[in-house]
């Protein structure tokens, strides 16, 4: 029995990698799909959402499963539970990266590109690693890198108050622009939104390993 539940944790371990994959190349192909205004990468990531969720169900089931058939206790119950709650924290990435690329779409439809933020590319940089980061100290069991990662949400909280002080200065200089600058400060929020997932991410890891969210 023992031996089953052992696999079990080994194939809730690997579901929760792969879906950590996808959804740090959802966040690749959004921010390229911005920076670059590609509408096919755009479209593409729209599209693929479709498999982030079906991960994400696919886990679930199989957190429930263990849950109802094997009764575990102590630390492989917070790691059950803490997994349950860390995918929903990545669907919801991908959920944002997919907005993103629908404002991308929009904007193409109107022969525009997005009004410039300087932040953009360190938000974008820095949450990538955030993803990325989270998702290694969940496999490593890594409390030090889980708490960088929380540590580094103050760089996107910055980065983000700076977004919304250079679009109100845009609009200020051209509200003719008021349209495309909403279509920006949209596409800030959802990356600053992102990096709230990304920091829950690492929480999520922190409780599995100690109890406790706190850093």
């Amino acid at each position: 029995m023992r031996n089953r539940f052992t696999s079990q944790l080994e194939a809730l371990n690997d579901g929760i990698i792969e879906m950590g994959a996808l959804v740090e190349e959802a966040f690749a192909e959004a921010t390229e799909a911005l920076l670059y205004f590609n509408k096919e990468q755009a479209q593409r990531n729209i599209d693929n959402d479709k498999d982030i969720d079906q991960k994400m169900k696919d886990i679930e089931t199989l957190c429930l499963r263990l849950l109802l058939s094997q009764q575990p206790v102590a630390r492989d119950l917070r790691l059950i539970s803490a997994s349950l709650k860390m995918v929903s924290d990545l669907e919801r990435i991908g959920d944002q990266c997919a907005n993103i690329s629908e404002i991308v779409l929009t904007l193409a439809q109107k022969s525009t590109n997005p009004a410039p933020i300087p932040v953009i590319p360190i938000m974008s940089t820095n949450i990538s690693r955030m993803i990325s980061q989270g998702i290694d100290a969940f496999v490593r069991k890594d409390l030090p890198l889980a708490k960088r990662v929380c540590d580094m949400d103050n760089i996107i909280d910055n980065a983000f108050i700076e977004a919304k002080k250079t679009l109100v200065e845009s609009i200020r200089s051209n509200s003719a622009e008021a349209d495309n600058v909403i279509d920006s400060f949209m596409i800030a929020k959802y990356l600053e939104r992102i990096g709230d997932h990304a920091v829950n991410v690492a929480k999520w890891v922190v409780f599995a390993e100690t109890g406790s969210r706190e850093v």
